[in-house]
């Protein structure tokens, strides 16, 4: 009994121990598909996570404003400056991928480590060029973010208003500040993979909703398609386009192309993907933007928002659902740059909890959630931004970085990324940059900085600071807003803002 006993025992030690080995590879391998899935939808740094990131969000809720600015500009205008400034945009993000190369094969030559450190644009400017160029980055850079951010958060109530009407916009700003408030939590560009693919394919929808929609409606009747007729409504939707090129780059664009690029494993390859991305996002812009210019024509230029003069089918309310989670998406990658930056200011930026540094960036937020509130105007807001920030951030100032960086000789011979020689090499490096700041001063912040003031002056005129519902269509006498189609004097049947 005792040999028998003692073989059960030993059987059971041996039982045991394989029942902990099993447990162990169950683990290991639970812990393994769990780090894979995580590493699939959270986890990203290659080219095709930079590439989702610029097309998913150059556009956003721009998108939808792009047909007021083709009502402004008329068809033809609309078009060529689409194809300008997605050029102009792809040349300075490889002006800026380059001074980007550039600063980190300097610093790692020197034994930086950038392991825990997010190289962010005004670093760059910093070490190449000095302290001015890095202050004029920084101030530019994070007040564009900031009115980017802003802008967000006033589409994002425009555009849940034409499913729920029963709140007032500004009301709506209230709700979407706060939800907008938890991208505190987002640690970095890394881990925005799975939005940013879900980003594009949001885009894409409404894009080729709004292109059938608009074909499938047909010409509105009486429909007149006048522009341009006036200077001020010409630059001001030419800087729009401006700003769709330039300023998403969190898109993403340009601006942010140094956080992306820093998110990715292999930075250089930026160059290339963003004039990809620009390809891309032109086959969205183009097609949704004319056709909904060529169905409605005049009546955009009260309508900046494209959503407000389609007809309410089930087609429009998921165009309109996914436009919102896009542009919680895009708030947060324009927020981002603006929480590394605070970070920073106040030593939290290496914290290991993200709980504190959550907090800390708490203070970012509330400044855009008021801004948002003051100045509600949807559309007007971007030429604005376009014309006096987007400008500097992203055409003048890489422009003129690009110069001053490899202005001697030595520098330009010992270049990380020489310019292409199919390009001029150097000497057509740098013309292009010359015409490029002369252009933008004078067209893009010159004439459309004029335009876009005058037209944002006219918004806070008509409808006052802290609107309370921005170009909404008068209540009808049972308290619930009318509709697009409800009868007016327009002639396409069409209500005009009125102050509320």
């Amino acid at each position: 009994m005792d040999t028998r006993g003692g073989g059960a025992e030993e059987k059971g030690v041996e039982t045991a121990a394989g029942g902990t080995e099993v447990a162990i590879v169950r683990e290991e391998a639970s812990a393994e598909v769990s780090t894979k899935l995580s590493s699939l939808l959270w986890h990203g740094g290659s080219a095709y996570d930079a590439w989702f990131s610029c097309a998913s969000n150059q556009v956003a809720q721009v998108l939808l404003t792009l047909p007021y600015s083709f009502s402004q500009l008329g068809m033809l205008s609309g078009i060529l400056f689409q194809l300008f400034y997605g050029l102009l945009g792809s040349w300075t993000a490889y002006l800026i991928s380059v001074l980007y190369l550039e600063y980190r094969t300097r610093r790692e030559k020197d034994k930086a480590d950038f392991r825990n450190h997010v190289i962010q644009w005004f670093e760059v400017l910093d070490g190449l060029l000095g302290k001015p160029w890095r202050n004029a980055g920084l101030v530019f850079n994070c007040t564009f973010l900031l009115f980017g951010s802003v802008i967000q958060l006033i589409a994002c109530a425009s555009n849940i208003y034409y499913i729920n009407d029963k709140l007032d916009k500004r009301t709506w700003t209230y709700i979407f500040g706060a939800c907008c408030a938890t991208t505190v939590f987002v640690p970095s560009f890394r881990n925005y993979r799975v939005w940013s693919f879900l980003g594009l394919l949001m885009t894409t929808y409404t894009a080729w909703y709004l292109t059938a929609a608009s074909l499938s409606h047909g010409r509105a009747e009486g429909v007149v398609h006048s522009g341009p007729t006036r200077l001020v409504p010409y630059f001001t939707g030419a800087t729009n386009i401006l700003y769709t090129f330039g300023g998403h780059a969190v898109t993403v664009c340009v601006i942010l192309g140094r956080e992306i690029m820093h998110a990715m494993w292999k930075p250089e390859k930026f160059k290339a993907i963003y004039l990809l991305a620009t390809l891309y996002v032109l086959t969205l812009t183009l097609p949704s933007a004319a056709s909904v210019y060529w169905a409605f024509g005049d009546a955009l230029l009260d309508h900046a928002n494209a959503f407000a003069i389609l007809p309410k089918t089930p087609f429009r309310d998921a165009a309109v659902i996914l436009m919102l989670i896009h542009q919680f998406i895009t708030f947060g990658f324009a927020c981002t740059p603006l929480y590394l930056v605070w970070e920073k200011a106040i030593g939290v930026h290496e914290c290991g909890s993200l709980a504190k540094r959550a907090v800390a960036r708490l203070p970012v937020v509330i400044p855009i959630w008021f801004l948002a509130i003051i100045f509600p105007f949807f559309g007007p807001i971007n030429s604005a931004v376009g014309a006096l920030l987007v400008t500097f951030t992203v055409y003048v100032i890489p422009s003129l970085a690009y110069m001053a960086v490899f202005r001697s000789p030595a520098a330009r011979q010992n270049a990380v990324s020489p310019p292409p020689r199919v390009l001029g090499s150097w000497a057509g490096a740098y013309v292009i940059n010359g015409i490029i700041v002369v252009w933008v001063i004078v067209v893009g912040f010159g004439f459309g900085g004029w335009a876009s003031v005058t037209n944002f002056v006219r918004q806070v005129d008509s409808f006052g600071l802290f609107a309370k519902c921005y170009q909404c269509p008068p209540l009808r006498p049972g308290g619930a807003a009318a509709t697009a189609a409800a009868p007016s004097p327009s002639p396409l049947g069409l209500r005009h803002p009125h102050r509320q």
